[in-house]
C-alpha cells in the first residue's frame, strides 16, 4: 500500500552560497515553487508538496513503468492522429476529408510555407521527440539495468520540450474554429480527432505519474 507524506519546508536561504551536497537536498515544487528539504523515504512511500499537495517523489518502479507505458501509448496515438482522417466537411452536396498532415502540407508552397513547417514541428515533431526521449531514458531503468549513454541529457531535453509541445493547443484551437464553421457546413469528426483527444488525456496522466526526482536519482545515484 502506498503511503503519502508531506516534505518539510526549507528554511529561508541565506546569502552564503550553498554547497553541492546542500543543493541536492532541496526540491522545488513544479506547481507552486515551494522549496522543501528532501528526507529519506521508506519503500512504498511517496512525498508531496506541503503547500499544494503535488506529488514530488514517488517510488521509482511505479514512476518509470507507468510513464514509459504512457509514452508508448502516446506515440501510437500520435501516429493515428497525424495520418488518419481528422475532419470531414460537407456543404451543398460537396464533401472533403483531410488529415493533420494533409492540412499542414496544403500550405507547403508559397509565402505560407513557414506556417506549414511550424504546424508540423509544434504539433507533431516536438511531442514525438519528447516521447522518444522519455522512452530512451526509462527503458533500461524499467528493466533494472544501468541507463543508456546520455540518458540524463535526453531526460533534460524532454523537460525542456514540454512547454513547446502544443498538440492539446491545436485541438482546442480546432474546436474553437469548428464553432464558427458549424453554421456554414456539416462537420464530422474523424478517428484522428478522437486520437488527439485521447492523446491529451494520456499526456496529462503521464505528467501526473512523472516523478522527476525519482528518475534523476536513478540516473545519478551519487
Amino acid at each position: 500500500m502506498l503511503k503519502r507524506m508531506n516534505l518539510p519546508p526549507a528554511a529561508p536561504l541565506s546569502r552564503t552560497p550553498l554547497s553541492a551536497a546542500e543543493r541536492r537536498q532541496l526540491l522545488a515544487c513544479p506547481e507552486c515553487d515551494a522549496l522543501h528539504h528532501v528526507i529519506p523515504l521508506a519503500p512504498g512511500e511517496s512525498a508531496s508538496c506541503q503547500r499544494c499537495g503535488t506529488v514530488l517523489i514517488a517510488p521509482r518502479l511505479r514512476s518509470v513503468v507507468e510513464v514509459m507505458a504512457l509514452s508508448f501509448t502516446a506515440l501510437i496515438l500520435m501516429a493515428a492522429a497525424v495520418f488518419f482522417p481528422f475532419l470531414t466537411v460537407s456543404a451543398q452536396g460537396l464533401s472533403h476529408t483531410t488529415s493533420v498532415f494533409g492540412a499542414a502540407m496544403a500550405y507547403s508552397s508559397g509565402i505560407l510555407a513557414p506556417l506549414s513547417l511550424a504546424v508540423l514541428v509544434i504539433v507533431v515533431a516536438l511531442p514525438v521527440l519528447r516521447f522518444i526521449a522519455l522512452i530512451y531514458t526509462l527503458w533500461p531503468l524499467a528493466r533494472g539495468r544501468p541507463p543508456f549513454a546520455h540518458a540524463a541529457r535526453a531526460f533534460r531535453l524532454a523537460g525542456e520540450l514540454e512547454p513547446w509541445s502544443m498538440a492539446e493547443i491545436f485541438v482546442i484551437g480546432t474546436a474553437v474554429a469548428l464553432v464558427k464553421v458549424a453554421g456554414l457546413a456539416t462537420v464530422g469528426f474523424g478517428p484522428a480527432f478522437w486520437a488527439f483527444a485521447a492523446l491529451i488525456i494520456v499526456t496529462a496522466l503521464k505528467n501526473n505519474f512523472l516523478s522527476r526526482w525519482a528518475i534523476w536519482e536513478a540516473l545519478d545515484p551519487q
